[in-house]
């Protein structure tokens, strides 16, 4: 039978309308006048003076890792040592059996200089494996550094860092590569923990209205197993009900020999439906709080500009090829010589690959309207452009004028014509679409965020780069399903029925309580695949 969501208005490519929307063998029939489509029987979705929107789609996040974390030591709903210990300490003696203590989520903001070490966690005589909130650090003990024969003599690997106190000690701390050196000694998901870990993934996401998403890394990194085989086993036996696109993980330890091996692993993909692997991911830097993002001026404090993992020279000669194979290209891109690097790489590509540049905390101003003329879209995470303890304690200081100023600048790319897709990155950061178009329209934390406490968290962070809620939304709906080339995304006739019910109408809201509005309901395909209780 039919569908009629009705008694609410709808977020359409016209705007927001008061309309009501039809729904048949799962796809939009009709959108118009309540008393023209009511005619025919029909189920009825009240909206209650709620909207409805097209299903949100992330254009960059980490579901099956996630969902992996979230069965483990899981860090992410606290904060502070005293609380990342006591929770480290419950897991443990409620995991007696495990040989090693693994997870992650915990925010470098939370100790002095950002860095953990080894004898915080020294009260446990099995290793431990922490993995920071941002994915570019772990936290270990000393028990873990002897696992892994790291001593003051371990040189560091030539993508990373291992962390060394004024003696030469490592501190157990690893950044970036020097990750991996313990990471892989870590026990190994079972094929089964990674379904269960993508079913977990995919429920949460669907209960904040996220029906697609684009896994930004689909291969083995930072201690984790390749995915691949998890997404397509799901998608061939239809355990899979959102739509996905993963981004081929490029092994920054090797050159353009592994573009052979990548047209391999996306063939293995294709003809799946749910699942696609069309896309590239080159990590071409870090983060600016360990001074691994690529910058063009030293840091402040501590000099350095940072890390280009893949050289910028080889980098134009793999794009170009992967360009040439049909592959779009996912940039992670912090600093502002990251950005230029990428940017630079994509000239001359054909923009129907819609390459496009994830994260871009800093933009040095004459590369901005470099996106629109090169055809790269822009896609944000915009619930890191706020003023919280990471931002004013570690990386403003570390930036230092002008450069702090180019930081997160949505409104000066829109004003350029740059193309928008949004996403997350979770589990680096809370995953509900809702409260990343909050912090877009009005660059203050959500009133809900675990820091919202801090006491600039309610200032407004670069105002001038606040983007409408209208061209956010449509960053997380249709700017994300042109990224991944899905066929949702919209709210028109004939396009797949993935959508979202809001318990009340957020374009009628103060700009500050944006962050308010839940989900009540998430369809696919005309099912729903989410009820709130």
């Amino acid at each position: 039978m039919d569908i009629l969501f009705r008694g609410g208005r709808v977020f359409t490519p016209a705007g927001v309308v008061t309309r009501a929307v039809l729904v048949r063998d799962g796809v939009i029939a009709a959108v118009g006048a309540e008393s023209e489509l009511a005619r025919q029987p029909h189920e009825t979705v009240d909206l209650n003076g709620g909207l409805l929107a097209p299903g949100f789609i992330d254009a960059h996040m980490h579901p099956v890792q996630a969902g992996l974390e979230r069965a483990k030591c899981d860090l992410s709903e606290v904060f502070g040592l005293d609380a990342y210990l006591e929770k480290i300490a419950d897991y443990a003696t409620r995991n007696l059996d495990k040989e090693w203590i693994d997870g992650g989520g915990w925010d470098m903001s939370a100790f002095p200089g950002g860095l953990p070490h080894r004898e915080q966690l020294d009260f446990l005589d099995r290793p431990v494996y922490l993995i920071q909130r941002d994915h570019h650090a772990a936290w270990v003990n000393t028990a873990a550094l002897a696992r892994a024969g790291i001593t003051r003599d371990t040189p560091d690997p030539a993508d990373g860092r291992i962390e060394r106190d004024a003696a030469g000690e490592p501190t157990g701390v690893l950044h970036e590569g020097a990750m991996d050196l313990v990471g892989l000694l870590t026990p190994r998901p079972t094929p089964q923990d990674l379904q269960d870990a993508l079913a977990d993934a995919e429920r949460h996401l669907f209960s904040l209205g996220i029906t697609g998403w684009q896994d930004a890394i689909v291969g083995s990194y930072a201690g984790s197993d390749d995915q691949l085989p998890t997404y397509v086993e799901a998608a061939r036996s239809g355990r899979l009900r959102a739509r996905v696109v993963g981004a081929l993980w490029w092994d920054r330890t090797r050159g353009a020999e592994q573009i052979e091996d990548l047209v391999a692993r996306r063939a293995a993909a294709e003809g799946l439906g749910r699942f696609a692997a069309t896309s590239v991911k080159i990590m071409q830097d870090g983060i600016t709080e360990n001074f691994t993002a690529a910058t063009l001026e030293p840091y402040c404090l501590c000099g350095g500009t940072g890390l280009s993992y893949v050289d910028p020279a080889k980098l134009r000669e793999y794009v170009a090829e992967l360009d040439r194979h049909g592959f779009q290209v996912h940039f992670h891109a912090i600093g502002e010589r990251a950005v230029r690097e990428a940017l630079d790489s994509l000239e001359g590509t054909d923009p129907a690959n819609r390459h496009h540049i994830a994260h871009l905390q800093i933009i040095e101003p004459s590369d901005v309207p470099r996106f629109a003329a090169l055809g790269v879209t822009a896609n944000l995470q915009p619930l890191w452009a706020t003023h919280h303890a990471q931002m004013d304690e570690l990386t403003l200081p570390y930036l230092g004028e002008p450069r702090s100023s180019w930081q997160y600048p949505f409104a000066d790319l829109l004003a350029h014509g740059t193309r928008f897709c949004a996403g997350s990155d979770w589990p680096v950061s809370n995953a509900d679409p809702l409260q990343g178009m909050h912090v877009a329209v009005n660059r203050t934390e959500p009133g809900s965020s675990v820091h919202a406490g801090y006491p600039t968290a309610q200032t407004p962070f670069l105002p001038g780069q606040r983007l409408d809620l209208a061209t956010a939304m449509t960053a997380y709906t249709a700017g994300s399903a042109w990224i991944n080339r899905s066929p949702a995304g919209v709210i028109e006739p004939g396009r797949p029925a993935d959508l979202v019910v809001l318990d009340r109408d957020p374009f009628e809201l103060p700009r500050e309580d944006i962050w308010t509005t839940r989900v009540r309901m998430t369809f696919v395909d005309g099912e729903a695949v989410h009820e709130q209780p």
